[in-house]
This record gives structure tokens, C-alpha cells and sequence, in this order.
């Protein structure tokens, strides 16, 4: 059994016990979280639309932290015109532990 979510923008699919790194949720490790944008389930048969209106997925945070580095690069040939800059992307780690469909 698999769901499909939607968090930060992106959609993920997961299934029970699956460990998955989202965009940061601003909840504390070891609490718990529902996610209430599915747009399917599938069990036994596919349900999306209204069939999954009511489904939500919880999920149990296991950490905050940062992505990789990403070095962004600017430039400019011939005015001397170069800049350098960094950016590590917040993320939640969680642990999918019950799909309610």
C-alpha cells in the first residue's frame, strides 16, 4: 500500500516505515505529523478525488538539518564582475508510520 503526498511543493510517494527528507516543517524531533494533502492512495485499488478527501498520512519527525552546499556563481565577462555565494536548503527528515484511508 502506497500514497501520494503533497508538502512544500513537491510530491512524494511513500508507503509505511518509509524515511523521507522534506521541506523543513518547523515541528521538534520525536513529535508527530499529519499530512492532509493526498492525492491518492493506493491499496487494494486506486482512490483519488473525492475517494481520498478524508485520508491523511502520519508521520513521526526524526530530525531537522541542512542539504548540501550549492554554490551559485555569478558573472560577468569583461566588467570584472563576480560573485560567489552559498545556500544549504533546510529539510526535515521524517518516518512515514500510518497511511488512514
Amino acid at each position: 500500500m502506497y500514497a501520494i503526498i503533497a508538502t512544500g511543493g513537491k510530491q512524494y510517494k511513500v508507503s509505511e516505515g518509509d524515511i523521507i527528507k522534506v521541506e523543513k516543517l518547523g515541528v521538534e524531533a520525536g513529535s508527530e505529523y499529519t499530512f492532509d494533502q493526498v492525492i491518492a492512495v493506493n491499496g487494494d485499488k486506486m482512490l483519488v478525488g473525492s475517494d481520498v478527501a478524508n485520508a491523511t498520512v502520519t508521520a513521526s519527525v526524526i530530525e531537522d538539518g541542512k542539504s548540501k552546499k550549492v554554490i551559485v556563481y555569478k558573472y560577468k565577462r569583461k566588467s570584472g564582475y563576480h560573485k560567489k555565494n552559498g545556500h544549504r536548503q533546510p529539510y526535515t527528515k521524517v518516518k512515514i508510520e500510518k497511511i488512514n484511508a
